[in-house]
């Protein structure tokens, strides 16, 4: 199986259209418009997931550390 990388520069648009399943443990983690998928075409094409963070206040170790334990290897 291959290693699933998640580069926390990369858009969340390129995020959630590589890994699907990323979506879902956004939403859980707080990046509440991931599901709306206007939202992830507009919003998602430029912001990045660290930036998202910073944007919605919420703990990049945290999120870090939640794609970790969902199977995800993540490059700073």
């Amino acid at each position: 199986m291959a290693e699933k990388i998640i580069d926390l520069d990369k858009t969340l648009f390129d995020v959630t259209a590589q890994y699907p399943e990323t979506i879902d443990i956004l939403f859980e983690l707080g990046f509440m418009g991931v599901k709306n998928p206007v939202m992830r075409e507009s919003h998602g094409r430029q912001m990045t997931l660290r930036a998202g963070c910073g944007h919605l206040g919420l703990d990049l170790g945290a999120v870090r550390g939640a794609l970790r334990a969902k199977g995800f290897s993540v490059k700073d």
